[in-house]
């Protein structure tokens, strides 16, 4: 810790005086408590698109094209002019360094959709490692399609979606993953998960986890597929055996050709019929075995079974996949629902389960209701768990209940305040599994640096009520002052007061830099604003 609070007596300090161990990365982001966007620049001229976010490493700032044909990429740069004062510290900027492009230049614009298919904005996910970047296009959304070929009734269909891989240093179009008459939520990224090389993408209508590998040479490669089927050699062992049954002896019944195919057509349909899901079958197996272990008196253990098992099983049967997110390389967790709860925007009503499931043992190892407390005390205590991997040197200072005591006095507080500890449960629950890359990790968010008005702004990637007054980030420690402020909207404010207003924020990772962007819901022009240190 820091004894002094002024800049240059803080970098003395660091020459003469050595952190204690494993501290040194959080010693040098004290820094950032002197480092701040101080400035604003109002109303910026800038290009008409929609701003999505910077990348983790803070090299690239995604952007799309209001008719969402178009990826325009820029790089981050710093604002350099010249100045004939003295003192030009207290001079206004000059007109040029007013501008966009005195703080962005742009890499290139690459034409992702078609003429009938869209960018999803709100999608995008980032290998840091290879400098790759995950984009989505797809056509509208049919609401009232029929449910054929082993869909899901009451599930959307969109006819095409495409998932394209990009190579953000140049634009180039590494790979695509297209998917016909299927949804998939791409809404924040909530129907796919990235961890390290491998991508979960959630069917929704085909109920199919598909778990595919980014190459390093930018090629999309198909795992596994976890649904009908858990293993790989499930579903040809499922064929040869209704091969079978439609053909018990060759030698002593001839059937012409078009009569064997249609005799194995017509048995592979009934094992679809008959046959729940091979994840279905797992999950319903797990919670047998469960409760099976729960009595050892034969008496009691079959009315157990009857009050916990029987009683529910067809609604355990109905339960669909909603969503999924990586633990680690081996281990999944699912989240189960109803269909009503895996299509609505706000399933929070809706009852949900989540199961951990192992693709190397094919194997439902933990099961949970949504009002668990064994699993809110998982999540309470090793929250960091359940982000994305730790290999990401930017994602490791996200704050979090379990890595931060101002967040955690904060939960508890909230906690007391809860009238039902089952609801609180739910609503903290509700949030897993979690989105993939959906927090920034600029350091003005650092809950052990800054406090802020977490309802107006915070690290989570999401529109906010929009605001006349300014949002206010205050030292945590002493002297608890006021290091800076963030207005989104012009400089005196809206004119009309009856307008709803929503704002967005970009915070570069690294540099005190940030954009925020204030819309109405009647596509008016935007309002942008550059906030950085001058």
């Amino acid at each position: 810790m820091f004894t002094s609070n002024n800049i240059v007596a803080r970098i003395f300090e660091r020459q003469i005086r050595t952190p204690a161990p494993s501290t040194s990365v959080h010693r040098a982001r004290q820094f950032y408590e002197n480092l701040v966007p101080s400035y604003t620049l109002y109303d910026v001229e800038c290009p008409d698109h929609s701003f999505r976010k910077f990348t983790d490493d803070g090299q690239y700032l995604i952007s799309f094209s209001r008719n969402h044909q178009d990826l325009i990429v820029y790089r981050p740069t710093w604002l350099s002019f010249s100045c004939k004062e003295e003192d030009c510290d207290t001079h206004d900027l000059p007109l040029k360094a007013k501008k966009f492009e005195s703080f962005f230049t742009q890499l290139y614009c690459v034409s992702l959709a078609s003429c009938n298919e869209f960018i999803c904005k709100d999608f995008f996910l980032y290998k840091e490692s290879n400098q790759f970047g995950l984009f989505a296009t797809s056509t509208a959304q049919i609401h009232d399609a029929p449910a054929i070929g082993g869909a899901i009734q009451g599930v959307p269909s969109i006819e095409k979606i495409t998932f394209h891989l990009l190579r953000l240093e140049d634009g180039v179009i590494l790979d695509e993953k297209v998917f016909h008459n299927d949804f998939v939520n791409l809404a924040h990224s909530m129907g796919v998960f990235l961890y390290d090389d491998l991508l979960a993408i959630v069917s929704l209508r085909y109920q199919i986890i598909h778990i595919l590998q980014i190459r390093d040479s930018g090629n999309l490669v198909d795992l596994r597929a976890i649904g009908a089927f858990c293993r790989e050699d499930d579903e040809l062992f499922l064929n040869s055996n209704a091969q079978c049954m439609a053909i018990p002896d060759k030698s002593k019944h001839q059937f012409p050709v078009n009569h064997l195919q249609n005799g194995l057509h017509r048995n592979l349909a009934n094992l679809d019929n008959s046959f729940l899901s091979g994840i279905k079958q797992r999950l319903l197996s797990f919670i047998f075995q469960e409760i099976w272990n729960e009595e050892t008196d034969p008496t009691r253990r079959v009315r157990c079974l009857k009050k916990k098992f029987y009683y529910h099983f067809q609604e355990y049967v109905d339960l669909i996949i909603w969503k999924v997110q990586f633990l680690d390389r081996h281990n999944l967790l699912i989240k189960f629902g109803s269909v009503e709860g895996g299509v609505s925007r706000n399933a929070d009503h809706c009852s949900a389960f989540f199961a951990v499931y192992n693709m190397e043992t094919t194997e439902i190892i933990a099961f949970y209701q949504n009002s668990s407390d064994e699993l809110y005390l998982l999540f309470e205590q090793f929250c960091d768990h359940f982000h994305t991997s730790r290999n990401s040197l930017y994602m490791n200072f996200i704050s979090s209940h379990s890595n931060n005591i101002h967040a955690l006095e904060q939960l508890k507080c909230i906690k007391s305040k809860a009238s039902v500890t089952s609801q609180f449960v739910k609503k903290m629950l509700a949030v897993l599994p979690l989105n993939c890359q959906s927090q920034s990790p600029s350091p003005y968010f650092d809950q052990s640096l800054f406090r802020f008005d977490e309802k107006l702004i915070s690290a989570t990637d999401r529109h906010r009520p929009s605001t006349d007054h300014p949002i206010k980030f205050i030292l945590r420690r002493q002297p608890y002052s006021l290091k800076f402020k963030i207005k989104p909207g012009p400089e005196g404010g809206s004119t009309d007061g009856r307008t709803k207003k929503i704002s967005s924020f970009l915070f570069h990772p690294i540099l005190p830099l940030a954009i925020s962007v204030q819309q109405t819901l009647f596509l008016q022009a935007s309002v942008v604003n550059i906030h950085f240190r001058r």
